[in-house]
């Protein structure tokens, strides 16, 4: 009989927050906070990467895999959410959720309708252009995003917020 011992580690922050005279929460928050508005810049720069290199997918031709390249876009969208949500923006999130509902709902042996993946990228794009104050745009692209997924997949019944 094989026993596996797992010793649990406490993380660095919880050290410096439990240690007499350490952090408080809120500095600790604020540290954090600041430490990813650092990152920020770098992260859109992900982003867009990501929602370009999805945009410049082509579909499978003849001899080619489609559920390799369904897989490669559903990487990119994964993508997007990845660097997009430490930074609270849902929107691109959304968006790039509804890609992925539509990739995991595409029947094997069927043709997927491509279409769907280069609507989504220009969607994510546009999203990505808009200024910040841009709520009513966002809301309508993402609104759009999520008739079609609901239309193609008909047991997603959530709202678009």
């Amino acid at each position: 009989m094989t026993v596996v011992m797992w010793k649990p580690r406490t993380s660095r922050l919880s050290t410096l927050i439990d240690q007499p005279g350490g952090l408080s929460v809120g500095t600790a928050m604020a540290q954090a906070k600041a430490n990813l508005d650092a990152l920020k810049a770098e992260g859109q720069a992900i982003v867009a990467e990501r929602i370009a290199r999805l945009a410049a997918l082509k579909p499978p031709g003849p001899g080619m895999d489609p559920i390799l390249q369904l897989n490669e876009a559903y990487e990119l969208s994964s993508a997007v959410i990845d660097a997009a949500g430490p930074f609270d923006r849902d929107d691109l999130c959304k968006a790039a959720a509804g890609l992925c509902d539509l990739i995991d709902a595409a029947e094997q042996g069927k043709a997927f309708d491509w279409r769907i993946v280069t609507v989504h990228a220009q969607a994510l794009q546009l999203i990505l252009s808009l200024p910040e104050d841009a709520e009513a745009a966002r809301t309508e692209i993402l609104a759009n995003l999520h008739h079609m997924v609901k239309h193609k997949i008909p047991t997603i019944d959530q709202s678009p917020d």
